[in-house]
């Protein structure tokens, strides 16, 4: 059974942690400074969202396609969440297969480590739904 309920939990979690990667002090400059953008598709359940890694200020769209963005991303939500609770490795997941990409990947491969000091806000913010699972 997937994690995400619906688009809205995806939107909640994933791009709430992304919201907060922009009101963070350290990351969020260093991600705005990137200059791309990045549309993810995800699947289980189907969703997508637009981040603008642009100055001044990352900016986070849900349910949003950008025909034009940089990088391309396709995944299974789930992987998403794994990401973001440090358990999963974009880099394998993108040779392997598992994730599929269109862009210039190094420019994403770029901002990983970035999101390693985000993993504890996002599990922070899925934790009353892990406790409602368990």
């Amino acid at each position: 059974m997937p994690f995400f309920s619906s688009p809205e939990e995806v939107y909640e979690y994933i791009g709430g942690v992304f919201r907060a990667a922009a009101e963070h002090p350290e990351v969020g400059p260093k991600m705005a400074a990137a200059d791309i953008t990045l549309q993810m598709y995800y699947a289980d359940p189907p969703s997508k969202l637009t981040v603008n890694f642009k100055e001044p200020k990352l900016e986070v769209v849900d349910d949003h396609e950008d025909t034009a963005a940089d990088v391309k991303l396709y995944m299974p939500a789930d992987l998403a969440d794994k990401y973001w609770r440090g358990e999963y490795n974009l880099a394998v997941g993108l040779a392997k297969g598992q994730v599929k990409a269109k862009g210039p990947v190094n420019k994403i491969l770029k901002l990983v480590p970035l999101t390693r000091p985000l993993f504890p806000i996002y599990k922070e913010k899925v934790a009353d739904k892990d406790a409602a699972l368990a």
